[in-house]
Parts: C-alpha cells; sequence; structure tokens
C-alpha cells in the first residue's frame, strides 16, 4: 500500500502535539515548578527519613517513569506487532498521559507525591506512546528519505512545543496581550494547556496514518499477550542476528543518557545557579526551540547525505563541548551570557542527534518487527533517562550543588560515542534483510 503525503503529515503531527509536554512539562516550566515549590527546593522534603533536595525528587520521579516504561516497552511492541495493532496502543497511551497531564493542575505547593504520582503516570503515557509512534516510521519511509522524514517530525514539534510554550509565557507574564488582568492565569494553567493542545493536535495522527502491517493468528500462544511474551523471548534469543543493531542499541544507552539529562535539568539549573527568572527561561527555552527546527531539517539532510551515524557522532562532539563549557561557565563572558550561547548550541544538536538516532534505528529495522524493535530502541532510551536523572540527582543530594554533576554527563557521551565509532550502517542494511523467525 503506497504511502501518502497525508499520511506523513499525520504521523508528524503528532511530534507538533506532544512536544508540548515535553517542553512545558519536561523540559521548562513543571519540572523547576515541582523541584522548586512542590518539593521546596534546597530545603528539599522527607523521604523515608531523609532530607531530599526538590531536584532529586523530581529526577527520581523520572527514573521511576522511565524503568517502568523500559520494562513495558519490549513486550508492548511485540504484542502490537502480532496483533496490527500499533494506531489503538499509540491512542491508549496518548489519552492516558493527556488525562494526567491535566491532572497536575491540583498540584500545588507541598503536594509532592501527588504531583510525583500524577506525572509518573503522565510521563509514562507519554514515552510509551513514543514507542508505538517511533514504529510507524520503517512503514512510511525508505532507506532513502528515512533521515527527512524523521527530521521533519522532530521539526514539528520543536515548532509546537515552542508554540504553546511562548503562549504560556503569555499566559503567565503578558495576559493582557490577551485582554485579561494581570495574574489572570496561574503555572497550574500551563499544565492543563499542554492536555489540550495535545488532545487536538493528535487528531490528524489518528485520522490520517494507517496500520500498514496484516495480523496474524498467534502462533506462540492462545492470545496476542502470551504471543507477545513468546515474541519477546525469541527476539532476545535471536539478536545476536542482528549485531550492528545490538551495538548500536548499547551506544544510544548511554549517550542518550547524557542528552536526556542535560534537557530535564537544564531549566532547574538556569533557576538554582543562575537565578534565572520562569520568564527568562521560557525565553531561554523559546530560543533553542527556534534553533532546534532549523537543526532537525539540517541534520535530517546532512544524515541522509554522509550517513546516519557520521551524523550522530559530530552532534555528540557538539555536545561534549557544551558539557564542558558549562562546568566552566563564565570562563569568558559572565555566566548567563554563556549560557544563552550554549543553549543556542544545545537547539543546533538536540533534535538533530535525536532524528539520526531514530533513523538508523529505521534502516536496521525490519518492517514487520518494526514496534517490537523499536520496543527495544525504548528499552535503551528510556533505560537512560532511568540512569542519567538518577546518577545526577544522587550527587545533587551528596552535595547540595545543581552544577555539581555536570561532568558525569561528558563521560556518557565519550562512551556512547567510543561504541557508536564500531558500527557499520553497511552491515546492519544487510542484517534487516534476515527476518526474526
Amino acid at each position: 500500500m503506497p504511502v501518502t503525503k497525508r499520511e506523513i503529515f499525520g504521523w508528524a503531527m503528532y511530534d507538533f502535539a506532544n512536544s508540548a509536554f515535553a517542553t512545558t512539562i519536561l523540559a521548562v516550566i513543571f519540572n523547576q515548578y515541582f523541584a522548586t515549590i512542590v518539593a521546596g527546593g534546597e530545603r528539599g522534603v522527607e523521604f523515608f527519613g531523609y532530607r531530599l533536595h526538590g531536584a532529586s525528587f523530581f529526577t527520581f520521579s523520572v527514573a521511576l517513569s522511565m524503568a517502568i516504561t523500559a520494562i513495558l516497552s519490549p513486550f508492548l511492541g511485540a504484542v502490537a506487532d502480532a496483533s496490527a495493532s500499533k494506531k489503538r496502543f499509540l491512542m491508549a497511551f496518548c489519552y492516558t498521559a493527556i488525562l494526567f497531564t491535566g491532572l497536575l493542575y491540583f498540584v500545588h505547593a507541598g503536594n509532592y507525591w501527588r504531583g510525583a504520582f500524577f506525572f509518573i503516570i503522565a510521563n509514562i503515557g507519554f514515552a510509551g506512546g513514543n514507542v508505538f509512534y517511533n514504529a510507524f516510521l520503517p512503514e512510511i519511509s525508505t532507506d532513502q528519505n528515512i533521515g527527512r522524514i524523521s527530521g521533519l517530525g522532530w521539526a514539528l514539534g520543536y515548532i509546537g512545543g515552542g508554540v504553546l510554550l511562548g503562549i504560556n509565557l503569555i499566559m503567565l507574564k503578558y495576559p493582557g496581550w490577551l485582554g485579561l488582568p494581570t495574574g489572570f492565569f496561574v503555572v497550574q494553567d500551563c499544565f492543563v494547556s499542554v492536555a489540550l493542545w495535545w488532545l487536538i493536535f493528535s487528531l490528524p495522527t489518528f485520522l490520517f496514518l494507517r496500520e500498514k502491517t496484516k495480523k496474524t493468528a498467534p502462533s506462540y500462544g492462545k492470545n496476542y499477550f502470551s504471543e507477545g511474551y513468546q515474541r519477546l523471548q525469541h527476539t532476545f534469543r535471536r539478536i545476536r542476528t542482528f549485531r550492528e543493531l545490538t551495538k548500536f542499541l548499547v551506544a544510544y544507552l548511554i549517550y542518550n543518557d547524557g542528552i536526556e539529562t542535560v534537557i530535564v535539568m537544564a531549566s532547574i539549573f538556569g533557576a538554582q545557579v543562575l537565578r534565572m527568572e520562569t520568564g527568562e527561561i521560557i525565553l531561554f527555552f523559546l530560543m533553542i526551540q527556534g534553533i532546534a527546527f532549523i537543526g532537525s531539517l539540517i541534520f535530517g539532510c546532512l544524515a541522509d547525505a554522509i550517513g546516519n551515524k557520521k551524523a550522530v557522532m559530530i552532534s555528540l562532539g557538539i555536545w561534549s563541548l557544551i558539557v564542558i563549557w558549562a562546568f566552566r561557565l563564565g570562563v569568558i563572558w559572565d555566566p548567563k551570557t554563556e549560557y544563552w550561547i550554549l543553549g543556542g548550541l544545545a537547539g543546533i544538536v538536540m533534535g538533530g542527534s535525536q532524528a539520526a538516532s531514530r533513523s538508523l534505528q529505521g534502516i536496521f529495522t525490519p518492517n514487520v518487527n518494526s514496534a517490537e524493535f523499536f520496543g527495544f530502541f525504548a528499552v535503551s532510551g528510556k533505560f537512560a533517562s532511568v540512569f542519567g536523572p538518577l546518577i545526577y540527582g544522587i550527587l545533587i543530594a551528596i552535595t547540595g550543588s545543581v552544577q555539581s554533576g555536570i561532568l558525569s554527563v561528558l563521560f556518557f557521551f565519550i562512551v556512547g560515542m567510543a561504541i557508536l565509532w564500531t558500527v557499520n550502517e553497511k552491515k546492519g542494511l544487510e542484517e534487516k534483510q534476515k527476518p526474526v523467525l
């Protein structure tokens, strides 16, 4: 069945829709609101008899949600492949996330357990849904255009997240532009706006995107859940057939650790280390979103021109520079000026590194096993999101300083690059032709 432009548009619009969660909730407003207001900032909270820094409590919540997603993703991916139901699983995770994102409206100062519960469920929905969303990529692209299509998704994501972030800035700082009095909106209204945005702009995905794989009768068990479990076991046994894919997943596990940690901690770093106000942090991330839109398109074309592996390697070199400079912030100009420069560099590589990584996974993945294999991709990414924030959170808990653990992120970039260097794209393409029987 030929792929239409409408399907590609519908697929990419999910990035436009759910990136509002990635920006407003994970990267900019909710994370620093939760860490500094809900969980008390440096004053912290009581955590099983210990006084825990608010930023540590947030990073531990992120780690727990990612661990649960990592455990569920491969199994549910196998079930989705067997039952040809990637779209239904995507809808289930999407609407669960939307509901619990809306419930964040009821999280106020001191409600850190309630906030953690709502956030963990919402983040599981967000991250789990991306497994099935990403699994559609090999079905709507070819080896020749997968970089551009993946980059288009990331680019639309940065537009969507950036536009809503701009709306949130107006809501909090300039309600008069909307004809409303000062203080009309509170920070919790931004969380509701994310849920509404996600709900509305995900509709093209569910209207236009088609399930292309065919449902098959269970061959291992009596139902699709037992089929999924058996397929997962079988894939674990056969994964050594896909050596290049396996090496890539290990590399991705490590270097994505650094990327996810930087994204999650950037606004907390700005608020607590540089004393940036909420409005200033939003403007900072709006700048990153705008640059990241261009960066995603550039790296999408670069990946198709020079190869996905080389594109990722270039991006990781820039990420390493960003981390080293952040550790020595203020070495040339004042720290805040340098932080804005680092934001611009991060924008260039943020979408590019992840789009090229998704493309590299896509060209190594057999179409018939796309959800299952992207489940493994999710395991790498989600376990990365466990260890990075967890290690950073532990260092904050020990030292009491958000800046203290920044160099630990460099380790993940260097080791990830070293392993990625051994991946052979040509062999990976050849291995793709070998079916998982």
